[in-house]
């Protein structure tokens, strides 16, 4: 027996062994994991289903979804956002319990831009049907000049935004205030490319160049680790999962010094400091995010 085969058969076994759900690693397609739900004539597959671009034009945008919602974990995803004039754009990333007055969502929204100007990306978390929570910030680096990896880490003790290793935005689990916080619910992974001119570039001011599409969002690495749902019920609670461990419980010293650059430098947009839409402030601004 080879020595790969012995240390699959080790993983197996404790697999089986373990109390909650055993996470193998990356899919090795985009098919293992997602399913096409918008406009499949949109969507590319590129190198046997490694990678995809995601499709706008005139006639349509496009969307995918993962097969199963998972409660707790990490996801990620490696995307090289669309170049050149992308204005009135949306690329969104985000997980949703897909639950309609009592909705969990944890969103990036990439918002187009004008060609050199920098490239914003919206944040918005939803909590037991509460959401209005927006942030954004201008990304410090070109995003469509190559891939970047974006990802959100879910576990009991916070929800956390990251740009490759830059963590941008935490939300703590303040529930001992009252705070509510997306732990009951399943979410599914979710993306979609689309036609915002109304809202997304200066509030609408900038509106699409047609003549600039098909605009395209490429995408590889994609990676969820966490409790499928249905699976064992104990998974979510358990508290031997990698992502519940001290390690990811709070921001380590590198990860806070880099999170107070972010929010130094280049935060534009907090929802905390909007005195027009909160004359008094959300209690988890209170409370700290």
């Amino acid at each position: 027996m080879t020595m790969a085969l012995t240390n699959a058969f080790v993983l197996l076994f404790s697999c089986v062994l373990a109390i909650s759900f055993c996470v193998w690693g990356k899919p090795a397609t985009f098919l293992d994991d997602f399913q096409i739900t918008w406009s499949d004539s949109h969507i590319r597959q590129i190198d046997g289903g490694k990678a995809i671009q995601l499709v706008l034009d005139q006639n349509s945008g496009c969307g995918f979804a993962s097969k199963r919602k998972y409660l707790f974990g990490r996801v990620s995803m490696k995307i090289k956002l669309i170049p050149g004039d992308s204005a009135g754009t949306v690329t969104a990333f985000y997980m949703n319990s897909d639950t309609d007055t009592v909705r969990d969502e944890l969103d990036f929204e990439f918002l187009g831009n004008r060609s050199g100007q920098p490239y914003t990306v919206q944040t918005n978390i939803y909590a037991h049907g509460k959401g209005d929570r927006e942030q954004r910030v201008n990304l410090w680096f070109d995003p469509s000049a190559d891939f970047h990896t974006y990802t959100i880490m879910w576990n009991h003790h916070h929800i956390a935004f990251y740009v490759d290793d830059v963590p941008f935005r935490v939300y703590k689990n303040n529930e001992a205030r009252n705070i509510p916080f997306p732990k009951f619910q399943p979410m599914g992974v979710y993306s979609t490319l689309w036609e915002a001119d109304d809202w997304a570039t200066r509030g609408g001011l900038e509106k699409i160049d047609w003549s600039k599409a098909p605009f395209l969002a490429s995408y590889k690495d994609f990676d969820i680790e966490g409790c499928p749902v249905p699976g064992p019920a104990s998974c979510a609670s358990n508290t031997g999962n990698w992502w519940e461990g001290t390690t990811y419980q709070a921001l380590n010293v590198m990860e806070a010094r880099r999170y107070r650059w972010v929010r130094i430098n280049h935060i534009i947009y907090d929802y905390c400091t909007d005195k027009s839409r909160y004359p008094v402030s959300p209690p988890e601004c209170i409370a700290g995010i």
